[in-house]
């Protein structure tokens, strides 16, 4: 006994893609929005790393016009962040639109092909409403195809904490920012739009010292996952 508290951060989401297919009354929609960006135009393809230097500035162009009409400012560490020298490392998911580049997201790949995901995505605002689910969902067949065995979503923050009389203290605060936090960056719409792929949640925890040290640890992430202080009080 290191004398150490957990502290649940959220839950990470995985789809077995030995298991996903777009068959199936369950998948419905998944297929819909896939069919119906297919007949507006849309393509999707995956860019090999070595290719991807050349399309940097249009990458860039698509992130900065998002943050913009986001009125965002770059997260940097439960979620990606526009950076070129980092993107060069990486296989690029992309969707064109009658041949314009309308939507990215660099490609993680595990070894020995145990998952696969993604960590910066980004649109333009004219792209159709569903072109993010549109690129997981192709995406998510092209890992199925490479052979890649899960597709990991990431983590849904604060979400899956328990939050009732009995709770510990920090449990229910963890609760009520992931209730009422969407002001900042919607996390309980973050989990909801995860569940539409039908993942396996796992739980995963921070191991820290106890009492008065708790309050300043939950700044700290908060801290994190916003860009820095600025980006805990705005967006």
């Amino acid at each position: 006994d290191l004398g150490l508290t957990l502290l649940k951060l959220g839950e990470q989401g995985r789809v077995s893609l030995e298991k996903f297919s777009l068959k199936g009354s369950a998948r419905k929609g998944l297929r819909y929005t896939s069919h119906k960006l297919e007949r507006e135009g849309c393509i999707f393809e995956v860019v090999p790393t070595e290719e991807v230097p050349s399309l940097l500035p249009e990458l860039k162009l698509i992130s900065d016009t998002w943050l913009a009409c986001k009125a965002a400012r770059e997260k940097g560490f439960s979620l990606g962040f526009f950076d070129a020298d980092y993107l060069k490392r990486f296989p690029v998911g992309i969707v064109r639109k009658d041949g314009k580049l309308i939507a990215f997201a660099n490609i993680w790949s595990g070894a020995g092909k145990e998952e696969v995901s993604i960590d910066l995505m980004r649109y333009v605002p004219e792209a159709p409403r569903d072109v993010m689910e549109y690129l997981f969902v192709e995406l998510m067949l092209w890992g199925k195809q490479e052979k890649y065995r899960w597709f990991n979503l990431g983590m849904a923050p604060l979400s899956g904490i328990q939050d009732h009389a009995l709770a510990p203290l920090w449990n229910r605060l963890e609760a009520f920012v992931f209730r009422y936090g969407e002001h900042f960056y919607n996390l309980k719409g973050l989990r909801q739009y995860k569940e539409k792929f039908d993942p396996e949640w796992e739980p995963r925890y921070l191991a820290s010292h106890g009492g008065l040290a708790l309050p300043r640890i939950l700044s700290n992430i908060a801290s994190l996952i916003s860009g820095g202080v600025k980006g805990v009080i705005g967006k």
